[in-house]
């Protein structure tokens, strides 16, 4: 407790708990949507390669790329965040792991939709 000088009175800082950055867990969250639709594409591509499924992937890979490249922003945005240095009173962010993950599995999802969508076109062109 600091005193205010020429008054009785006195100034507490309270400590405000660190919070867990709410762009590191949608990061998370659409990284990991990415690389579930990524199986998706790779599914359809296989599975009915002579009936369409090219097709399929291709519109599954417009949402994976979707989800991916959300996934990298949106968990970029995150660590900027949780960087970013806050006096005593403000809330701290926590949650780097988080968005890193979620960077991460995003990148992965979106190489995995384009590489599915490329098996798929190559299984219905043969």
């Amino acid at each position: 407790m600091e005193a205010v000088p020429g008054t009785p009175f006195g100034v507490v800082h309270l400590d405000v708990a660190p919070v867990t950055s709410g762009l590191a867990i949608g990061a998370l969250v659409a990284g990991i949507a990415s690389v579930l639709v990524s199986l998706l594409v790779i599914c359809f591509g296989v599975a009915f390669a002579n009936e369409g499924g090219a097709w399929a992937s291709g519109a599954f890979t417009a949402l994976g790329l979707l989800a991916g490249v959300g996934a990298v922003v949106t968990g970029l945005l995150g660590r900027r965040q949780i960087r970013r240095p806050a006096a005593p009173p403000a809330v701290r962010f926590t949650g780097r792991g988080l968005a890193m993950a979620g960077i991460s599995c995003g990148a992965a999802g979106a190489l995995l939709s384009l590489l599915g969508l490329g098996l798929a076109l190559l299984l219905a062109l043969t």
